[in-house]
């Protein structure tokens, strides 16, 4: 009956998705939050390749840039040297509403130089607490020469444990406010 019931292609009552579901959730190698997950380096997350360009790249080539990568930041190198961050916060603290044309302002005196980076091999917990303390939403990721490898983002970081919980995930309803109307969301 059961064999039956996996040959049919409308099986009754999602047998087998209730059997991957069982399958899922009895899988010896299905990975759980604890502390050993967050001892993980950070190389097991999926960052992404940098974004990187120079000092005297325009801040409008530079937004551009981040636009058509769909990224909120890029990387300021000189010499494959890591040199500054340019990331969505510059653009609205330090050129957004200011007299200065973003055509002719280079990314080097609005950038933030010199900024936090991690290796590949530090941990997700002290990647966690490098960005709650500093309260930054993007790390670059350096080599032993200082050259930028890689941009890890608190988005990154989210994906890494929306994958430990995918049940709890994807379980939530559609439009969760409607559970609590009239809360206002800070975004």
């Amino acid at each position: 009956m059961v064999e039956e019931l996996r040959n049919d292609p409308y099986p009754g009552e999602g047998l087998l998705e209730e059997e991957q579901i069982i399958k899922e959730r009895t899988d010896p190698t299905r990975k759980a939050l604890d502390a050993r997950s967050l001892q993980e380096p950070i190389q097991v997350l999926p960052f992404i390749p940098p974004l990187c360009v120079t000092r005297k790249t325009s801040v409008a080539e530079a937004i551009h840039l981040m636009q058509e990568h769909h990224v909120g930041c890029v990387l300021v190198q000189e010499a494959d040297r890591l040199v500054g961050i340019f990331t969505e916060r510059d653009v609205l603290n330090k050129v957004a509403g200011r007299a200065q044309d973003p055509t002719q302002t280079t990314v080097e005196t609005v950038m933030t130089a010199d900024p936090e980076v991690l290796p590949v091999d530090a941990s997700i917990s002290f990647a966690l607490n490098l960005m709650s303390e500093g309260g930054f939403r993007h790390l670059p990721l350096v080599d032993e020469a200082h050259r930028a490898v890689g941009m890890l983002s608190v988005k990154h970081v989210v994906r890494y444990l929306a994958d430990l919980f995918p049940e709890e995930v994807l379980n939530l309803p559609p439009q969760p406010e409607l559970l609590h109307p009239g809360q206002v969301d800070s975004g």
